[in-house]
């Protein structure tokens, strides 16, 4: 028997025969290894495995890419705050005044530019932290 070459799929694959088999036992036996036991299945080419597509539940992925839509107006808004908060601007005067007014309509008002200052930064620094956790869901996202 000879090795023969065999078309499948539209790539040629060799496929060896018994007397590539007995050749390559008698061989190992040669330099003394251990020889493998030659048995008709391993003379048989395995069949090839076909990955199969798990099915996809369109309303699972609507659902999804609904999510994503919800992360990427969340981002959206956040640059749109953080560039309003860089817009800001106060001076050593007082001419910028920072005011907080609850449900009940309870304030708290106070026109120290010190205090106007950390506030500020302290509200850029958890906005930007925000924003880059957004972005990091979006980038990991998927459909």
């Amino acid at each position: 028997m000879a090795t023969a070459t065999v078309k499948q799929n539209g790539s040629a694959k060799k496929v060896t025969t018994a007397k590539k088999d007995v050749q390559e036992k008698l061989a190992k036996e040669a330099i003394g290894e251990k020889p493998t036991p030659i048995t008709k299945e391993a003379s048989k080419p395995q069949p090839v495995q076909e990955i199969v597509k798990p099915l996809v539940n369109l309303d699972d992925r609507m659902l999804k890419f609904e999510q994503m839509k919800g992360l990427a107006h969340q981002r959206e808004r956040l640059n749109n705050t953080l560039s309003e908060l860089n817009k800001f601007k106060y001076n050593q005067s007082d001419s910028a005044s920072f005011e907080i007014v609850d449900s009940q309509k309870l304030s708290f008002m106070t026109t120290n530019t010190n205090l106007i200052h950390i506030v500020t930064n302290h509200l850029k620094s958890t906005l930007e932290s925000r924003k880059r956790e957004i972005e990091k869901q979006l980038i990991d996202f998927e459909l």
